[in-house]
């Protein structure tokens, strides 16, 4: 397996600049295995967000369908969890993307409660507790 990070994952979803971005999909969309960090995953939404001014539900079922493919796998965790994650991110307004994957990756990890002072992440399925 190989990974991409954040510049690659980025340039395909916008298709630009043309050059990497035609390089981009050709990784993506021939590469056997090719794996994806959470925390590319939370940056890539941050960037189309502030940088490319996608809106939230574009950026979440853009996420849902790279994580889909079936060449790609989440590092260490479960398409569904992932993807699952990213719905609820996508129906509680409250809730943001990077939130849910904090949140997805605790309970993959068995790490629970999670601790915050964020009341909200408690609808996102993850048992909370404050510090």
């Amino acid at each position: 397996m190989i990974s991409a990070d954040t510049s690659v994952l980025v340039r395909y979803l916008v298709g630009s600049p043309p050059d990497q971005a035609s390089r981009a999909a050709r990784l993506i969309d021939e590469s056997e295995g090719l794996g994806v960090s959470l925390l590319a995953l939370v940056e890539c939404a941050h960037v189309l967000r502030t940088q490319y001014g996608v809106s939230r539900t574009e950026v979440v079922n853009a996420l849902i369908g790279l994580v889909r493919r079936a060449n790609i796998q989440v590092l260490g965790l479960d398409t569904d969890d992932v993807t699952d994650a990213l719905l609820r991110a996508r129906a509680i307004v409250s809730c943001s993307i990077p939130d849910a994957l904090i949140a997805i990756q605790a309970r993959a990890a068995r790490a629970l409660p999670l601790y915050t002072f964020d009341h909200g992440l408690s609808r996102i399925g993850v048992p909370v507790a404050e510090p």
